[in-house]
């Protein structure tokens, strides 16, 4: 066993917890990010790694491939270790679910390595519970007073835009410039539709859509 492992199986018996496994959850938001950083981190504590487990997706939720199949190994009194808790996911209603799921009904430890009181091995007491549930529920407020915020601001910054005039939203998908051609050929029977649509380029209700500013465009001739 590693030098950094004895001392953290020594320091855990001395609290009473007895450590089975250690695992660390690394998790980027997409493809392209790099999870080096994370890896350095687990790396340093000396954990395997066939033990560290990466996803690489949204925090909205924990629908996770690796979150799934690390909680399949899980067992009573194993280690995770995640670099920060954001890293769990941006959703922290979702996040305390899920850390009460696994302290108090699956019973293994958790530690955040950017914030030490994020560790339930600092004492299986009382106070040591205490804490960590305090300083979730501050960054659980927190998470979603800047979510309200968020949202309240873009919503003032959509009705100043629409008040000044501005267009909001995806620019419409305009025709190509022989359009009324293609439309002319079409009605008279001249051209298939499927034809028409490959001609033009649009989606089938983006094509009537057009078909329709073009024939009000007639009548106001």
């Amino acid at each position: 066993m590693h030098t950094w492992l004895q001392r953290l199986q020594n320091s855990t018996k001395k609290l009473g917890v007895d450590i089975v496994k250690i695992y660390g959850y690394v998790r980027v938001s997409t493809l392209d990010q790099n999870e080096d950083r994370q890896m350095i981190m687990m790396a340093e504590r000396d954990i395997s790694e066939s033990h560290v487990f990466v996803d690489k997706k949204s925090g909205k939720d924990f629908e996770r491939p690796a979150w799934k199949s690390m909680l399949r190994k899980l067992r009573e009194g194993d280690l995770i270790y995640i670099a920060s808790i954001d890293r769990l996911g941006r959703n922290y209603e979702e996040i305390l679910n899920q850390w009460r799921f696994l302290t108090k009904e699956r019973k293994v430890h958790i530690s955040v390595i950017d914030m030490p009181l994020l560790n339930t091995m600092n004492g299986g007491d009382l106070m040591g519970t205490f804490l960590t549930d305090i300083v979730l529920q501050v960054l659980s407020f927190v998470a979603d007073n800047e979510r309200r915020t968020i949202r309240i601001r873009q919503a003032q910054g959509i009705a100043a835009a629409r008040a000044r005039g501005v267009h909001l939203g995806r620019s419409p998908i305009r025709p190509p410039e022989n359009f009324a051609e293609i439309v002319k050929a079409w009605e008279r029977g001249n051209l298939p539709f499927a034809d028409a649509l490959e001609q033009t380029g649009l989606k089938r209700s983006t094509f009537y859509s057009r078909l329709k500013e073009l024939r009000e465009g007639r009548r106001k001739r």
